[in-house]
């Protein structure tokens, strides 16, 4: 294809379409830069939090010339480190008081590594070393902010191509990247598509705690899968710079055994990385739904602010799924500034045409339509809202972590036989007749979730099995996806291994907080929240608050049958227990509801068998016999059937 104008003009132009897909991530400000006989050229979208004048303009260039710097996402410490340099004897003269420069002086003074480890914060960046000739693509500790890297087009169109989302590469004139179909299983697996694959061959996520650095000539060979870490693939090396794997075996050396100080530690670990995460030169706000996790938060907020923090919440109509009395309650009791939003069916219907340009990729996490209407209501009042993401993950929040390995415990011992007449009778039951028994178990829609651990209770040996079993939705991915062989393979294959004496429980905290957290939850939130250019903050991901959480004894997480106890005892000293007391819900919409009503004929026409049959990519039967089930109230297949829905969504988007 011949290209008008200069190499620089055509370059810059190219990641000029790029950034261009990602206004919405940077409504403020947009940049380029290219040096043409490198072949190289950075482009970026600027979403003005810190130093909204033009001193924080990118991609930026360090003060030497050497480095130039594309970032996204905040350095909370950023002002610490800004000391540490000129006390080094760097940065005499700063042009603005952004993160950003502060980055970049950093990384010239002690270069990339070094940096990255004396960072709190969350951050996806890239930055070309002029005289080394090589670019370094790096990411945060446990993955809040999003890089995805990959090889695509064809002979002059051929190109190492990176950006925050998929469309952004998908803008590169050359792309041609098709879906992949070992990635395709994985997602109707798992319902996300874990790192490192994304939806495309040979576009990959880099891992968190990763950098990946390229040096000479612009590779345009890719190795066609994933790089493991510590893998070279010619001019191509993956490294860890963080690993929660080190971290968990160091800090479960030195054990905290006190309650008192547990407690104590804590709070103020807490309080800390909230008030780190409170600085901001625009408006600033929180989620909240009512929750240990988000109260707790809003608690410690609304402690150090000086004004009434701003909170916000969305109710629906449907009996079960509404949390907003229980947020309401504790914003009148901390004295926030609350915002509410009443959402009926209809508000939330009208966000599924647009999942697929949210998410770029399937992602079949119903609440994704809640958290993108929170995230809407928010930005109306706000650009920066704190949430209580990830305190599930670090102090053992999820229903499976306690009611699944005390139903374990009093099964194991039952022959394989007796368990499998014992599940088929679970599973027998209606759901909506065992969510009747929801409030005397202490569990909301107890049906849904019987049902999903008796199916698996003749298959199981271990804890270890019960947890793989739990997290998986479409097991026989080759009875479901054409063209790949066998069951898809873990997503922590290619991740860090378990450190050694950790517990049952602790292993699944562990992987969740690999794979479940950052390619479910985190990617949830952050496309939700920068649709709507909202920038979210996680102040449980301070890897100080991780660090003591795996300090932290499983009893002071998980006692009595009672999740996040030390969490709680915390949250108690400003909310009280009355408050928040009640069956963990999560967040949550009535899909499984509308699919058989006002969802069901937008359902049946991309579920259609002769449609599956043409396109390509299914056996229509597994999913037509789901469907069937599903619609006839016997089975909850919500879950399955939504994973299948939100590839043809994605896939028909893809076609328009």
């Amino acid at each position: 294809m011949k290209r008008s104008g200069s190499a620089e003009e055509v370059l810059n132009r190219a990641v000029q379409v790029m950034a261009a897909q990602l206004t919405h991530r940077g409504p403020d400000d947009s940049g380029s830069w290219a040096d043409p006989k490198a072949g190289v050229a950075l482009g970026h979208r600027r979403l003005s939090i810190i130093d909204l004048s033009a001193a924080g303009h990118q991609p930026m260039v360090s003060a030497s010339g050497r480095y130039i710097l594309a970032f996204n996402g905040e350095i909370y410490n950023h002002l610490k480190l800004r000391s540490a340099l000129m006390n080094d004897g760097a940065a005499a003269a700063w042009r603005g008081h952004s993160d950003t420069e502060t980055l970049l002086a950093g990384i010239e003074r002690w270069g990339v590594a070094s940096t990255l480890k004396k960072l709190t914060g969350m951050f996806a960046f890239a930055v070309w070393d002029t005289h080394e000739s090589s670019l370094t693509l790096a990411r945060d500790r446990i993955g809040e902010k999003p890089l995805f890297y990959g090889w695509t087009g064809q002979g002059d169109a051929r190109a190492f191509v990176f950006g925050s989302e998929l469309k952004a590469l998908k803008a590169y004139s050359g792309f041609d990247s098709v879906v992949s179909r070992e990635a395709l299983a994985q997602y109707l697996r798992f319902t996300y598509v874990p790192a490192p694959f994304s939806i495309y061959q040979n576009i990959f996520k880099l891992e968190p705690g990763c950098l990946l650095t390229i040096k000479g000539a612009p590779p345009f060979d890719a190795p066609g899968v994933p790089l493991k870490v510590g893998e070279r693939y010619k001019s191509i090396e993956l490294q860890r710079w963080w690993s929660l794997s080190d971290t968990v075996k160091h800090e479960q050396s030195l054990p905290i055994t006190s309650d008192q100080d547990t407690i104590d530690l804590l709070e103020d670990r807490l309080s800390a990385a909230v008030k780190s995460q409170l600085i901001s030169d625009v408006p600033l706000g929180a989620f909240l739904s009512g929750g240990i996790d988000s109260s707790t938060i809003v608690a410690l907020m609304q402690r150090q602010s000086t004004h009434m923090v701003k909170t916000f919440t969305i109710g629906f109509d449907e009996a079960g799924f509404d949390e907003s009395p229980h947020a309401r309650a504790v914003a009148e009791h901390l004295g926030t500034d609350h915002y509410e939003m009443r959402v009926s069916a209809q508000m939330a219907l009208d966000v599924i045409p647009h999942l697929p340009q949210i998410y770029d990729e399937p992602l079949a996490d119903s609440s994704q339509i809640p958290t993108y209407l929170v995230c809407k209501l928010a930005r109306q009042h706000v650009t920066v809202a704190l949430s209580g993401d990830a305190g599930d993950e670090l102090f053992g929040g999820y229903n499976r972590y306690f009611w699944g390995r005390r139903i374990w415990s009093r099964l194991v011992w039952i022959p394989f036989p007796v368990r499998k007449f014992l599940g088929k009778t679970i599973c027998a039951i209606p759901a909506e007749g065992l969510d009747h028994l929801s409030g005397v178990a202490g569990v909301s829609r107890l049906g849904d979730r019987a049902h999903k651990l008796a199916a698996r209770l003749s298959s199981v040996r271990s804890m270890d099995d019960l947890y793989w079993s739990l997290v998986t939705e479409w097991a026989d991915t080759a009875a479901v996806v054409k063209g790949v062989g066998g069951i898809a393979r873990s997503p922590w294959e290619n991740a860090e291994a378990l450190p050694p004496g950790l517990n049952s429980v602790e292993r699944m905290m562990f992987r969740d907080t690999l794979t479940y957290l950052p390619d479910d939850i985190l990617c949830k939130v952050d496309r939700a929240a920068m649709a709507c250019s909202l920038e979210t903050r996680v102040p449980f991901l301070d890897h100080g608050v991780i660090e003591l959480a795996w300090q932290m004894p499983l009893q002071m997480k998980i006692r009595d049958h009672t999740s996040k106890w030390a969490l709680r005892q915390v949250l108690y000293k400003y909310v009280p227990k009355e408050l928040i007391e009640r069956p963990k819900a999560g967040f949550a919409i009535p899909i499984g509801q509308w699919l058989r009503g006002p969802l069901r004929d937008w359902a049946e026409n991309l579920l259609g068998e002769a449609r599956l049959g043409q396109e390509g990519y299914f056996h229509p039967e597994p999913i037509r016999k789901a469907w069937r089930e599903h619609l006839s109230g016997r089975h909850d297949h919500t879950p399955k059937i939504w994973s299948i829905l939100m590839f043809q969504a994605w896939l028909e988007a893809q076609r328009t």
